[in-house]
């Protein structure tokens, strides 16, 4: 399975590592083993996130809107531009709203705006949840992003198990239902492309813009951003382990490389322009009369 990146999921990992660092080398070069590691909280049985990169979402699944209109996926999700997909549910106490803050935080340092280059989508996994509480919700983030006419790029959805079940299989979103009836889930947003396929997940309750949009960017399939913007990602590779995108170096030596190479074939071709007019513009020499 991929990375879990709630926070009980970071809780649990760095028990684990803790128990990991005990271990201690002996002074006779022994291995003392470490001891067992924790077994893993209750609360993160059947909760991960399975890396599923470019799986296909189900266009045809049907949800209620925040305005309780029917419609299929397809219908909220843009067909010119990518979308950031985040899944939890609305009464979410703790980590919904941690994930959210922390997305509308991420894009209002994007310079992209949402309902032009990229939408957001909002899903929620709870089938007793409906339009009205959708519709409050999507009033309060818009407000709290800020910019004006983005209302038609968010979309809060609600709809019944199965149809939930489908998207969340597809983009490898695992949640549980708690005796509580709380549900327990990972912390991460979706990157889809306009075809709505997956194309970067985010993990975590932090996304930096630069992350965010270079994860939109590379969605979008060359459709948003300038030539730059696309130089810039191409040097660069999502590592999952640092979270976020790194330089690739040989991208880097390939593209300075090439950068030398046009500049030495310029500057070559520059002189040897010079040199030719030089030659046609000089005096033509005239022969010396033969002596008698």
């Amino acid at each position: 399975m991929g990375p879990a990146r709630t926070i009980l999921a970071s809780l649990a990992a760095a028990l684990g590592l803790s128990a990991a660092a005990s271990a201690q080398v002996k002074v006779g070069g022994g291995y003392e083993a470490p001891a067992p590691t924790v077994d893993a909280a209750p609360e993160l049985v059947g909760v991960d996130i399975i890396d599923r990169l470019d799986a296909q979402l189900p266009l045809d699944a049907t949800f209620l809107d925040e305005r309780g209109n029917r419609v299929a996926f397809r219908d909220v999700l843009p067909k010119d531009r990518p979308a950031i997909l985040q899944i939890g549910y609305l009464r979410c106490p703790m980590l919904c709203s941690l994930v959210m803050n922390a997305l509308v935080r991420g894009i209002q340092g994007v310079d992209w705006t949402v309902g032009d280059q990229y939408d957001v989508i909002s899903l929620s996994v709870n089938p007793a949840e409906g339009p009205e509480l959708a519709d409050a919700k999507k009033a309060g983030y818009v407000a709290e992003y800020g910019r004006a006419g983005s209302a038609k790029g968010w979309h809060f959805l609600t709809g019944q198990e199965a149809e939930i079940r489908r998207v969340t299989d597809a983009v490898g979103f695992e949640y549980r239902l708690q005796e509580n009836g709380e549900y327990s889930h990972a912390a991460a947003v979706f990157v889809l492309t306009p075809q709505g396929r997956l194309s970067r997940v985010l993990y975590g309750v932090k996304y930096e813009p630069a992350n965010v949009r270079m994860a939109l960017l590379e969605a979008s399939e060359g459709r948003i951003g300038t030539t730059l913007d696309r130089i810039i990602l191409w040097c660069h590779i999502y590592d999952a382990q640092a979270g976020g995108y790194v330089v690739l170096a040989m991208r880097v030596m390939q593209l300075g490389g090439a950068l030398t190479l046009a500049v030495l074939a310029g500057g070559l071709g520059w002189f040897w322009w010079r040199e030719a007019q030089s030659r046609r513009l000089a005096p033509q020499a005239v022969p010396a009369p033969h002596a008698e």
